[in-house]
């Protein structure tokens, strides 16, 4: 059996692993973020605890080829579909939602320990959970790269039609790098869709990464005052 003090050693090293992988991936811009990682990698090390746990707390020489989780384990499968229900795809292509279907899936993590017995285990993990979505964040993004403390923002952009659509994109390029002179604040151009509208006008779909500190209005007027721009929307990710 494991001892006490080694579950709560497994279950902070899974929490810091889970916060190592949110970091990667976050400075790499994909959906799977700081909160996410960390919850679903404490859960699961949860869950397998509980596995190994309840086995040698609830088998028997009578009983000894038990089960005493294949229950727990349709648990888990059928509240992965509940969470699932919660993510969401914008129009823009970007996912939403992945922390509370994380969250969903952790809590019933959390009530299987608690009907197998592991109460401290499952207190211990509300807070790593906590900490996790909530306070470690906060930490990595104030000492840890820039990049981590953006945040993605989406820019619709509806023009007149003419031929000088690479000297718009350059304009946009050079008030950037403008801006970051200046350090009033930094954003940069991580994606470019452009499209024909019915009417003539063209739109260009723009994702950029900006501080968080920053003022949704001034990324609009930013693109708004540029020629030939008609309408310019505005979103964050």
């Amino acid at each position: 059996m494991v001892l006490p003090y080694e579950v709560f050693i497994k279950l902070s090293v899974a929490l810091m692993l889970g916060l190592l992988i949110g970091i990667d991936r976050q400075l790499k811009h994909k959906p799977l973020g700081l909160k996410t990682s960390m919850v679903i990698c404490v859960a699961s090390c949860l869950i397998t605890i509980v596995s190994i746990e309840s086995f040698h707390r609830y088998a028997s020489p009578t009983f000894n080829a038990m089960d005493p989780m294949r229950l727990a384990a349709q648990i888990v499968s059928g509240v992965g579909f509940l969470g699932a229900g919660v993510i969401l795809r914008r129009s823009n292509d970007v996912i939403s939602g992945l922390t509370t279907a994380a969250m969903i899936w952790a809590a019933s993590g959390l009530g299987i320990a608690i009907g197998a017995g592991f109460y401290a285990e499952a207190f211990y993990v509300v807070i790593l959970l906590i900490a996790a979505v909530n306070i470690l964040p906060l930490f990595v993004k104030r000492l840890g790269p820039s990049t981590l403390s953006k945040r993605d923002v989406a820019v619709k952009i509806v023009m007149e039609p003419n031929m000088k659509m690479t000297e718009l994109l350059q304009a946009i390029e050079r008030k950037g790098d403008s801006l970051k002179q200046q350090k009033k604040y930094e954003i940069d151009i991580r994606n470019i869709k452009i499209r024909d509208l019915e009417n003539g006008n063209q739109q260009i779909d723009l994702t950029i990464s900006a501080p968080e500190k920053q003022y949704t209005t001034e990324i609009y007027y930013l693109f708004k005052k540029i020629d030939h721009v008609l309408t310019v929307d505005v979103e964050h990710l």
